[in-house]
């Protein structure tokens, strides 16, 4: 297909999308579709289409330049009976 009537499909596909998104909050996007003779189909398909051209022009921020992993402790308070414990000294529960 030539370019140039890809362009114009895809300005005429890009000002129905854009028209259908502003349609009255008490309508729904298939009766705008049958109002406006859109094939559900047709619409979709260059919904997707502008989506993924949308999302192709967006800028990610860049990674952060330092790959270095870093870890960082985080203090966790002990109840009382586990502070009363050595580390190494085994603890036995028994269950009533």
């Amino acid at each position: 297909m030539d370019q140039s009537i890809h362009d114009v499909r895809r300005s005429n596909w890009l000002n129905i999308v854009n028209e259908c998104q502003q349609m009255p909050a008490n309508m729904t996007v298939k009766q705008w579709l049958a109002d406006n003779g859109i094939k559900e189909k047709s619409y979709y398909y260059w919904l997707q289409k502008s989506r993924k051209e949308a999302y192709g022009q967006m800028r990610m921020p860049p990674a952060a330049s330092s790959s270095e992993i870093t870890f960082t402790e985080i203090p966790v308070p002990l109840n009382k009976q586990e502070e009363l414990l050595h580390p190494l000294q085994e603890c036995s529960y028994a269950i009533k």
